[in-house]
């Protein structure tokens, strides 16, 4: 239990560990959500010492990896334009579109401005006022409220030079997707405590009923984490189905009902495609028609394209990742033709990655 002993707990997590194994009469397959939550289940070897227990599978919980190549291609091409400043987060900078990334465009003289907060970009756009400033808008429920923010923030300045390229997505959508897949494996899940904050989790309750799995909301750490799945063992082991928040410290019952509301004034929901996944129903967010003003696709008369935007380059499998399909290592290209320093997808790039994760903590993984 080498990485159980970095914990804040030692000895909890080591009780948890065997209660886990205590538990399970068989092999169980539980999908985490969460890119984070991925890492930190790689990072301290939770994945490896539940080996043989519980297979844990990571699904399309990384905003920055869905988001579509054309989106990410229209971001480039609007960087390009003298007149515009491309204001983004820095986790998309090297995420490749169709045949580059952000960074590529920022080495080659384009206008990409990394910033910290949606907020940023409007203050950004007021003191530029012969420029005009695009925020790519990329994230799930968490940011969603924080982008809708800065539209009604811009609308009250009367600002003309700021506008929103949007990429929002929505979690439990995806995860009706993965169920509805006929090669699913998953029999229970591990649902983001930060998107829960903001959403709550009785919308979860409709989903748990239906296909009779469980959802546990959990948190970050490793305790959080291990505590999480095993309630979801616990519930399976009994033949039960509930969702079950085992993140009270920060996740209420309606969550953040604030935030709710101001994402429901600015944006409406969408089927959306969701890169390596398809066109998923109702899994994303577009600017409603009173605040299209702000939508840069209509203020620069371009397009963010069609479902070809799903598509992903050959060479790379990370769409069978991010549906649980294969581990990161079971790419061909891991580790070889795709690295951090040249990546063939964006799951090896994003600091949420899966890819990223196995390459960053191979030993933890059991690789040499």
């Amino acid at each position: 239990m080498k990485y159980l002993d970095e914990f804040r707990d030692p000895v909890l997590a080591r009780r948890l560990v065997g209660k886990i194994r205590g538990t399970v009469t068989r092999p169980r397959v539980i999908m985490e959500v969460c890119g984070g939550q991925t890492h930190s289940l790689l990072r301290h070897g939770i994945e490896a010492e539940l080996q043989g227990v519980v297979e844990l599978i990571h699904g399309p919980g990384c905003p920055v990896c869905v988001t579509p190549a054309d989106a990410i291609d229209l971001a480039q091409e609007l960087a390009s334009r003298p007149n515009v400043i491309l204001a983004s987060f820095g986790d998309m900078l090297r995420v490749p579109g169709t045949s580059r990334s952000l960074l590529d465009v920022r080495g080659g003289g384009g206008h990409v401005k990394v910033v910290y907060s949606p907020l940023d970009a409007v203050e950004l756009a007021k003191n530029s006022p012969n420029q005009q400033v695009v925020f790519f808008a990329v994230g799930f429920e968490t940011t969603a409220p924080t982008t809708a923010l800065a539209v009604l923030q811009a609308a009250q300045q009367g600002l003309e030079n700021f506008s929103l390229l949007v990429s929002h997505v929505r979690v439990l959508p995806a995860m009706e997707a993965l169920m509805q897949a006929p090669n699913c494996r998953v029999e229970g899940f591990l649902a983001a405590g930060h998107v829960c904050t903001v959403t709550g989790f009785t919308e979860y309750e409709d989903f748990v009923q239906r296909h009779r799995t469980p959802v546990v909301v959990t948190g970050f750490e490793p305790v959080d984490l291990l505590d999480g799945i095993l309630d979801c063992v616990s519930q399976l082991e009994s033949g039960q189905a509930e969702v079950s928040n085992r993140y009270s410290r920060c996740v209420q019952t309606v969550g953040n009902e604030a935030a709710q509301d101001v994402v429901d004034r600015v944006y409406e929901i969408v089927d959306t495609p969701w890169r390596g996944m398809g066109v998923i129903n109702s899994g994303g967010y577009r600017l409603r028609s009173e605040f299209e003003q702000f939508d840069a696709t209509r203020r620069f008369a371009t397009s963010s394209g069609t479902c070809s935007s799903c598509d992903i380059s050959n060479d790379c499998r990370s769409g069978e990742v991010l549906s649980g399909l294969i581990k990161p290592t079971e790419c061909e290209a891991f580790g070889t033709r795709c690295t951090p320093d040249s990546p063939l997808g964006a799951p090896m790039v994003s600091s949420e990655g899966a890819c990223a994760a196995y390459y960053k903590y191979q030993p933890a993984v059991g690789m040499s």
